[in-house]
């Protein structure tokens, strides 16, 4: 037993054991787990009462017939007890969160003939309460009394049950006189309530606060009767009463046990225990005075009625006075007679706006705003009330349906058949290609991101440049998306579109986006791209589609570029059923995962010579992308590509442009230079210094290069049956054939020269070989050589 608990049954140990003193309290806590005044303290007090006054401890029931107590005769600690009297006061139910359990309670304040007192209703006991109001007289059957925040308080049990009773059973109980005061009347003193009723002519927004370290709400309601006007606020749980009442601007309520407050000259309403019902009472109506958009000019706490004909996302920003964050959102809305720019700030930018809702914003303030095309904009604050889709007479409806007509997302073939450049348009489409996003300096010196993206949807396709934040969000290839607000750009060719900050990107779930009729990404691809062959490629092919395996793959090299930046470039071969070709992967795509055999999909890739053959290249919108399986099963199995790209020859039977050639012959009369230095800056053959024996020129740069880039390279001749031809060997296949890495190689020539490998050639001289190799002519021996770029099989 806890010290508190021991020191609380040292009061009683010589009436109860121990045992039954905890099980006593157990009992009690089980009974009443929905009420908050139960714990182990106070239920030991209870028991303690009950025993000191000599009562049965284990007495916890209590029927109607039990004798009623006095209001002014309730001790503390006393259980079960009955009590009548007259509701002199009733709250609205308010939610409730306890330790175990979340509920609601609410407080009463009944009197007799002497005294009162405040009861709770616990939620199982609120449901008792919805045949009685204030006035009503009642009997309370099975309460616990016991010590509260401002003296005695009845508190119910779930057993607990409540009877009307009559004047004659209570006639010396005190009346219930409801006085209704004007607001007008209204005046501050300690201790006096005030009931009223009144119209609702302003609900603002509820705002948050934090207050020695705990977070709080509070909304402050502006009423309105026939003899003024006065603040009404609630304060934490009780902002519930907005919703759970369904609270209105227009609405008529009776507000029962409203407490006064001053300001320095100002009084206000605030709601405590007091009671807030909604009804139909006779209050003169309240005359809004909401003002055409195209009228305002600099106007203080100004109605404004109109649709969102757009929408900006939230934005965040840093006060200059204390760094906190701060956010705000700006929207425009439109009535007919004119459009302006509303902008909202802190807990307002949470309400949930939509394009095509309409909006009534009451205590705003129109300011000069240069950057907006009326001049004008709105601010709002703390006091402005911002109500969606509040109702509206017909014919403002009529004007309002009309230009949500005109809302619509625009179709890409549209964009393109536009000539304005800079109009902002909405358009809905399936996002085909995501580019990674790129980093640009600007002229001020800052860096900003962009990123590109291709839309489709069905009726055209349209380049997005997503800027700034927008550029660093995470998009899903394939999946259909709304863009608000991209403003229209101008191209020789297309035109495209714009994403910036005032933007927005929204992916649609399948039940929206089903109304926009967006076909399915296989279809768009069909009706975007063309697709070509291997053979039947052209230079400056446009918005094609290649389907391939891979067949070889060629280890990534850095470059830099003339501006000193650094990039990456990888080489493949790809081919299908009618032929093969070089594909040059840059930057990112070279770090790709690729295997050999693996299929691959390419949309929109460069087609370009390079000497005499096509090449293809990757850009910025070109797409690498894993095939279907349909599109898989029509490409050749890896075994049936090498049979058709790799055909067999002879060497008399070979020809100037034949590539990807498997020749089988006997490698004879290795040249013994197998290193060959290059200059690093250009690439060019450099040629031995005669005035220093440790370096080497440049004929081209002129410079002497002491550390040159090195080629491995053997030459020799190769043989079959039906001739003989040059073949050389370049670096990884020189080391294949060397057995050594080309550090290793290196390192032997500079320290013993070429000499040392005397041996592993004369070995590879008369070794028989299958390569793959392409066909190059010699113009300047007028002979055809072969460039092997695979060793298939080597032997003796």
């Amino acid at each position: 037993m806890e010290e508190n608990l021991r020191n609380e049954y040292e009061k009683v140990k010589d009436k109860i054991s121990e045992e039954d003193f905890l099980k006593k309290i157990e009992l009690l806590m089980e009974e009443n787990e929905d009420n908050t005044f139960y714990n182990e303290i106070s239920s030991a007090e209870m028991i303690i009462g009950k025993l000191s006054s000599e009562q049965e401890v284990d007495q916890i029931t209590s029927d109607e017939d039990s004798d009623v107590t006095k209001i002014d005769e309730l001790l503390d600690q006393r259980r079960s007890v009955n009590i009548e009297g007259r509701i002199m006061q009733m709250s609205n139910p308010k939610p409730f969160q306890s330790k175990n359990k979340a509920g609601e309670l609410c407080n009463l304040t009944i009197a007799d003939d002497t005294g009162s007192i405040k009861v709770v209703f616990w939620t199982e006991n609120i449901r008792l309460l919805k045949e009685y109001n204030e006035g009503d007289l009642i009997k309370i059957i099975d309460v616990d009394i016991r010590k509260g925040y401002s003296g005695l308080e009845g508190s119910l049990k779930r057993r607990s049950t409540v009877k009307r009773l009559t004047e004659e059973e209570c006639p010396n109980f005190p009346k219930y006189n409801e006085v209704i005061t004007n607001i007008e009347d209204i005046e501050f003193a300690e201790d006096v309530t005030y009931n009223i009723i009144a119209r609702i002519i302003k609900i603002p927004n509820v705002r948050s606060y934090e207050k020695n370290g705990r977070e709080g709400k509070v909304a402050s309601l502006e009423l309105q009767d026939s003899t003024g006007k006065i603040s009404y606020t609630l304060w934490n749980k009780n902002v519930d009463l907005i919703d759970s009442l369904e609270l209105h601007d227009g609405d008529t309520i009776k507000i029962v046990g409203a407490v006064p407050r001053k300001n320095r000259d100002e009084i206000s309403l605030t709601h405590w225990d007091g009671r807030i019902v909604k009804g139909d009472f006779d209050v003169p109506d309240f005359e809004e005075d909401i003002t055409p958009i195209g009228d305002y000019q600099e106007m203080q706490n100004i109605t404004v009625l109109g649709i969102v004909t757009k929408l900006q996302d939230v934005k965040t920003f840093t006060r200059s006075n204390d760094g906190s964050e701060g956010k705000l959102r700006s929207f425009s809305i439109a009535d007919g007679t004119g459009e302006i720019r509303v902008t909202l700030w802190g807990d307002n930018v949470e309400i949930d706006l939509n394009k095509g809702d309409i909006v009534k914003i009451i205590d705003g303030t129109e300011r000069s705003d240069d950057y907006t095309d009326s001049g004008y904009s709105i601010n709002t604050n703390w006091n402005t009330q911002i109500v969606l889709n509040p109702p509206v007479d017909e014919e403002r409806l009529a004007t309002f349906e009309e230009i949500k007509a005109s809302l619509h997302p625009v179709t890409l073939e549209d964009i393109q058949e536009s000539d304005d450049d800079g109009l902002e348009r909405d358009v809905v489409g399936r996002m085909m290609v995501i580019q990674e996003a790129r980093e640009f300096e600007r002229d001020d010196g800052n860096f900003g991101l962009v990123r590109s993206i291709l839309l489709a949807d069905g009726t055209g396709k349209a380049e997005l440049a997503l800027w700034g934040d927008k550029a660093s969000d995470n998009y899903k290839l394939g999946e259909i998306y709304l863009i608000e607000n991209a403003r229209t750009r101008l191209g020789e060719i297309d035109v495209s579109l714009n994403v910036g900050a005032s933007s927005r990107i929204i992916e649609l779930d399948e039940e929206i986006a089903a109304k926009y009729n967006i076909p399915s990404f296989e279809e768009l691809e069909e009706d975007i791209y063309t697709y070509k062959s291997i053979d039947e490629l052209d230079e400056y092919d446009k918005d094609i589609k290649v389907i391939a395996r891979i067949i070889e793959v060629y280890d990534p090299r850095e470059f830099e570029r003339g501006d000193g930046s650094r990039g990456v470039v990888r080489n493949i071969e790809i081919a299908d059923a009618t032929g093969s070709i070089r594909l040059a992967l840059w930057d990112d795509n070279a770090e790709m995962p690729l295997e050999v055999d693996d299929p691959i999909k390419l949309e929109n890739p460069r087609v370009l010579y390079n000497e005499d053959h096509l090449e293809l290249g990757t850009t910025r919108n070109t797409s690498i992308l894993d095939p279907s399986d349909e599109e898989i099963d029509s490409l050749p199995t890896p075994d049936e590509l090498r049979e058709t790209i790799y055909p067999q020859k002879e060497i008399n039977a070979l020809e100037d442009d034949d590539r990807n050639v498997r020749i089988t012959g006997v490698f004879k009369d290795p040249s013994n230079n197998i290193l060959l230095a290059r200059c690093p800056s250009c690439g060019n053959r450099l040629e031995p210094d005669s005035e220093n024996d440790d370096g080497a020129v440049c004929s081209f740069c002129g410079d002497v290069i002491d550390e040159p880039n090195y080629l491995l390279m053997l030459s020799g001749r190769f043989e079959d049956d039906t001739g003989e031809v040059q073949i050389t060997f370049f670096d990884n296949l020189v080391e294949e054939l060397l057995e050594m890495d080309k550090e290793e190689i290196i390192s032997y020539v500079e320290e013993e020269g070429v000499g040392i490998f005397e041996g592993k050639l004369d070995d590879l001289s008369g070794m028989t070989m299958e390569v793959i190799a392409n066909v190059r002519f010699d113009e300047y021996n007028e002979e055809v050589r072969l460039n092997p770029k695979k060793i298939l099989d080597k032997y003796y």
